[in-house]
């Protein structure tokens, strides 16, 4: 996309909050305080891409606050924006304690082609080297390009380009923190335009529209010597669990029968805990392998991470889904199948 193609486009920014947006407070330490039109009026460089930027400050807490519906009403609001037509791309600033999660359940929720780039900040603005600004620059001019059509969600920050589906949180305090572990980045931001280099070839999305009572998920990681104690003390308040296992999906052996158990009331969806890498689904036979697992009704994640997994399956939860097809939308999301048996309709091409 050239500089004048680039110029020619608005992108609106939605403030969540987060240490982008942090300010010191009066007993020590810092707080969500500044306005996402104070965040964007203080990035350097910004007027000289002439993209227009419309700003909507929507929520000012930490990332570890947001809850799902703060997201889903968040999809609403950017959904409408684009149902307007008067933007070419919507950026959201938030707290990077939550952005892999919150990101791919915007990603499930975004039905249009139109980018939608979620940005944050390691370091708090009261800080020599605070990495705000560059970020949000780096944000909305990804935002603002013909490049990102049709990618769905995605992650920038230190001017690299993440898919929303891969991206993870993998450092508690470098700038660097954010990586793809199973693909790498998309490609990054060289010279204030965005390059890819290489795209998503399929999608997949959740019905819009939807608005049924929210469903409590379970976490569940599993080490060394798990008794299970936590898992069924927990089980029965729960409407679904994803059990983050051993390696490429495996669990003490004296806990499948319990496992198995909650499986015939819940969906149970079994994940790597290694945060990288697929689940199997025929290496292992052993009691407390992927093979054993699954065959007592686990539902295998794939390439899908814990965190990424729990998204998915609360989402599918509250989208009423049954087991046939969260089984079918796992197999899809997670690489176990073609995209193309993902339940619901999803864009048959992406190239811009």
């Amino acid at each position: 996309m050239s500089d004048v193609q680039q110029a020619n486009r608005r992108v609106v920014v939605f403030g969540l909050g987060g240490t982008i947006a942090m300010t010191s407070s009066d007993t020590g330490g810092v707080v969500p305080a500044l306005s996402a039109e104070q965040l964007v009026a203080a990035v350097p460089g910004l007027a000289a891409t002439d993209i227009a930027v419309d700003v909507v400050d929507f929520r000012r807490k930490p990332g570890a606050s947001l809850s799902f519906d703060d997201i889903s009403e968040l999809a609403d609001a950017i959904a409408a924006r684009f149902a307007d037509g008067d933007v070419d791309g919507a950026v959201v600033t938030q707290g990077t304690d939550t952005i892999e999660e919150t990101a791919y359940l915007l990603d499930l929720l975004h039905h249009g082609s139109q980018p939608l780039v979620v940005t944050g900040a390691m370091r708090n603005p009261t800080l020599a080297g605070a990495d705000g600004p560059a970020n949000i620059l780096a944000a909305i001019q990804t935002a603002a390009s013909d490049d990102l059509y049709g990618q769905g969600c995605v992650v920038v920050l230190a001017d690299e380009i993440h898919a929303a589906r891969r991206v993870r949180k993998t450092h508690s305090t470098s700038g660097a923190t954010f990586q793809s572990t199973n693909g790498g980045p998309l490609g990054a931001v060289l010279e204030g335009r965005p390059r890819l280099h290489n795209r998503l070839t399929d999608r997949t999305n959740l019905p819009a529209g939807l608005r049924l009572p929210g469903k409590r998920v379970g976490l569940a990681t599993i080490s060394l010597g798990d008794d299970g104690t936590v898992i069924e003390a927990a089980a029965d308040r729960l409407d679904g669990l994803v059990v983050a296992a051993f390696g490429v999906g495996h669990v003490p052996a004296d806990l499948v029968p319990l496992l198995a158990k909650i499986a015939d009331r819940i969906p149970v969806v079994l994940a790597s805990r290694t945060g990288s890498g697929s689940t199997l689904r025929s290496t292992y036979a052993f009691p407390g392998s992927e093979r054993d697992l699954l065959d007592h009704g686990l539902i295998g994640a794939g390439f899908l991470d814990p965190l990424k997994a729990r998204i998915l399956l609360h989402t599918l939860l509250t989208a009423g889904a049954d087991r046939a097809t969260i089984t079918a939308a796992f197999d899809a999301a997670g690489g176990h199948a073609h995209p193309s048996t993902w339940p619901w309709t999803t864009p048959t091409s992406l190239e811009p």
